[in-house]
C-alpha cells in the first residue's frame, strides 16, 4: 500500500528529501549544458580550426551577451503576471529545458569547411540559443529555492543539496565526454585524418604517411605518429562533440523533467523576484566604494585568481593532452582527480572555520595551492613524459588541496565583506558590493580564456594544423602555459586572501560584536 504524504496546515505536502533530491536534480540539468562551456573552445578551435585571435574576439563577443542575459531574461519572467497551471517558475524551467535539448547542441554544429565568415555567425548565433534557454532554466531555477519553503533551515538544505546536484552534473560530462570525443588515429589506408589540415612548413604528405620510427610507410591497423612529436595523433571527432550535447540536453531535460514533477511550491511566487530593482546606479560612486572595502577586494581577486586557474586553462591543458601527453581522452579524468579534493573539506568546514577563522584557514590553502603551482612548474623540464605528467598530476592534487577551503568559504567571505562596509562606513550597500564582485567574476571567467588563446597564438598553435601538425616546441609550450596560469592563480588567490582581505577570526568576532551592538541599541530606541 502507498504510504500517503503528510499535509501541512495549507494542505501542501510537507518538506523533506522528495525535495531536496527534486532540487538536486535541478542543478544536474543545468550543469548537463553548463558543464559543456569548457568544451566549447577546444571544439571551434581544433575542429573548426578558427585562429586563436578570431576565437578570442568571439568569446569576448558572447560574453557581452552573457553579461546581460541574465538580468533581461529575469525583468521578463518577472514582468510575466499570467497564471500557469504548474506556476509560473515551473513553467519557465520546463521552456528552458525543452529549449536545451537542442540549444546545447546548437554551438556544436560541425561545419569544418564552412568560409570563416559562415563559421563566426555560427558560432555566435548558436552561442546565444544556447544561454538563452540556458538563462530561461537557470534564472527561475535558482529563485525558486525561496518558494520551495520559507524556513530558513529548510532553504539552507536545498542548497547543499544543489551543490551536490551540481558537482554530479560536472563530474560526468568532465570525465566521460573526452572519452568519448576523442579517438586516437590507426591507418586505415586512407588519408581522411590529413584532409582537413595544411601540412606545416618543413614537411610534405608522404613525411604524415610514414612512421617517423621506422621509416617505413604505415601498414593498415598501425599507429599513426606524428612526424613533428613522434606521439600517436589524437583527433577530435567533432560530429560526435554535437550529439554528445543533444543526449546531455536530454539527459538534463529528463532531470528537469523530474524535478518539477517532485517538488512542491509552498511560497506565493509573485512574493519572489528573480531580479531586483535598483537605484540609478553610478559606476564610478560605486566602483569608489567597492574600493574602499578591502575585504571585498581581497575576496573579489582571490575569486579571480581560482576561474583564471581553474576556467581559463581549460583549452591549454586540452592542447597539452592532446599534443604532448598523447591522452586527450583521458583529461578530464585526470583533471577530476586533480579537484577532487576540493570537495574533501565539504564536511568539516563548519569546524574548521569555527577553530581556525576563514581567512587563516583559506591563507593556508593558498599557500598550500602555492606550492601545488610551484610542483607544477617542474614537469616542463622533465624529459620522460610519463613521469612529468605524474608530477604535473601531484602538483594538481596539491594545488586542489589548497584550494579546498575557500572553495567552501568563499561565498561566506563576501558576506562578511558586506557586513564590513555596514561597521566601517554605516551602510551595508550589497547591491553595490555583490554586482562589482559578480562582475569581476564574469570577467575574469570570460576574459581570462580570450586571453589565454592569444597567448597560444603567442606560443606557436596554429589552429590550421590541428592537433596532427603541432610541433614538439609547440606541444611543450603549453605546459608552460597551464603550468604558468596555475601559479598566476595561486599567486592571485595569496595576494587577495593574506594582503588584502583583512578580517581575520578576531577581527571579524569584534566586527560581529559592535554590529549586534548597534542593533540592540537601534532597536532599544525604537
Amino acid at each position: 500500500m502507498k504510504k500517503e504524504r503528510q499535509l501541512d496546515q495549507n494542505g501542501k505536502p510537507l518538506f523533506g528529501i522528495r525535495d531536496k533530491v527534486a532540487y538536486a536534480a535541478g542543478d544536474l540539468g543545468c550543469n548537463m549544458s553548463f558543464s559543456l562551456k569548457g568544451t566549447v573552445q577546444t571544439f571551434w578551435l581544433v575542429f573548426m580550426m578558427l585562429e586563436t585571435g578570431l576565437l578570442s574576439a568571439l568569446l569576448l563577443i558572447v560574453q557581452i551577451w552573457d553579461a546581460i542575459n541574465d538580468p533581461l531574461i529575469g525583468t521578463f519572467i518577472d514582468n510575466d503576471k499570467r497564471n500557469y497551471r504548474n506556476g509560473k517558475f515551473k513553467t519557465y524551467i520546463f521552456v528552458g529545458a525543452c529549449g536545451l535539448l537542442i540549444g546545447g547542441a546548437a554551438v556544436f554544429l560541425p561545419f569544418p569547411g564552412a568560409p570563416k565568415v559562415v563559421k563566426a555567425m555560427l558560432f555566435i548565433i548558436g552561442y546565444i540559443i544556447w544561454d538563452a534557454f540556458y538563462t530561461i532554466a537557470n534564472v527561475p531555477y535558482g529563485s525558486m529555492l525561496s518558494v520551495v519553503t520559507d524556513d530558513v533551515g529548510e532553504r539552507a538544505q536545498l542548497s547543499t543539496w544543489r551543490s551536490i546536484g551540481s558537482m554530479i552534473g560536472n563530474i560526468l560530462p568532465t570525465v566521460l565526454l573526452p572519452m568519448l570525443i576523442w579517438k586516437k588515429v590507426t591507418y586505415d589506408g586512407t588519408t581522411d585524418f590529413l584532409d582537413r589540415i595544411e601540412i606545416p612548413e618543413g614537411f610534405t604528405k608522404e613525411q604524415f604517411l610514414t612512421n617517423p620510427k621506422t621509416g617505413l610507410p604505415y601498414q593498415i591497423g598501425d599507429k599513426v605518429l606524428s612526424p613533428a612529436t613522434g606521439n600517436q595523433v589524437e583527433v577530435l571527432l567533432g560530429e560526435r562533440v554535437f550529439f554528445a550535447a543533444l543526449i546531455m540536453g536530454l539527459l538534463g531535460f529528463l532531470a528537469f523533467v523530474f524535478m518539477i514533477k517532485n517538488i512542491t511550491v509552498r511560497v506565493d511566487e509573485s512574493t519572489v523576484k528573480t531580479t531586483e530593482k535598483k537605484e540609478k546606479f553610478n559606476i564610478l560612486s560605486a566602483f569608489g566604494k567597492f574600493m574602499r572595502n578591502r575585504p571585498a577586494v581581497g575576496a573579489t581577486l582571490a575569486a579571480m585568481g581560482m576561474f583564471l586557474g581553474m576556467n581559463a586553462a581549460v583549452t591549454a591543458n586540452t592542447i597539452m593532452f592532446a599534443t604532448y601527453f598523447n591522452m586527450a581522452s583521458m583529461s578530464g579524468l585526470v583533471q577530476m582527480i586533480g579537484f577532487l579534493p576540493m570537495f574533501l573539506f565539504m564536511p568539516f568546514i563548519t569546524k574548521i572555520v569555527k577553530k581556525y577563522g576563514k581567512k587563516e584557514a583559506s591563507v593556508f590553502g593558498t599557500v598550500v595551492s602555492l606550492v601545488g603551482g610551484g610542483v607544477m612548474l617542474i614537469f616542463p623540464l622533465i624529459s620522460n613524459i610519463k613521469l612529468a605528467l605524474v608530477v604535473y598530476l601531484l602538483g594538481l592534487v596539491v594545488y586542489g588541496v589548497g584550494m579546498g577551503v575557500y572553495t567552501c568559504v568563499s561565498w561566506a567571505m563576501m558576506g562578511d565583506a558586506i557586513d564590513y562596509n555596514e561597521w566601517k562606513f554605516g551602510t551595508r550597500e550589497e547591491g553595490t558590493v555583490y554586482s562589482l564582485h559578480s562582475f569581476f567574476r564574469k570577467l575574469a571567467q570570460g576574459v581570462g580564456p580570450s586571453v589565454v588563446l592569444v597567448l597560444m597564438g603567442v606560443l606557436g598553435y596554429q589552429a590550421k594544423y590541428g592537433t596532427i601538425g603541432q610541433s614538439f616546441e609547440t606541444a611543450h609550450n603549453m605546459c608552460w602555459l597551464v603550468a604558468a596560469l596555475y601559479l598566476f592563480s595561486a599567486v592571485l588567490q595569496f595576494i587577495g586572501l593574506a594582503v588584502i582581505y583583512n578580517l581575520d577570526k578576531k577581527t571579524l568576532d569584534q566586527m560581529n560584536e559592535e554590529l549586534a551592538e548597534r542593533k540592540a541599541t537601534a532597536s532599544t530606541n525604537d
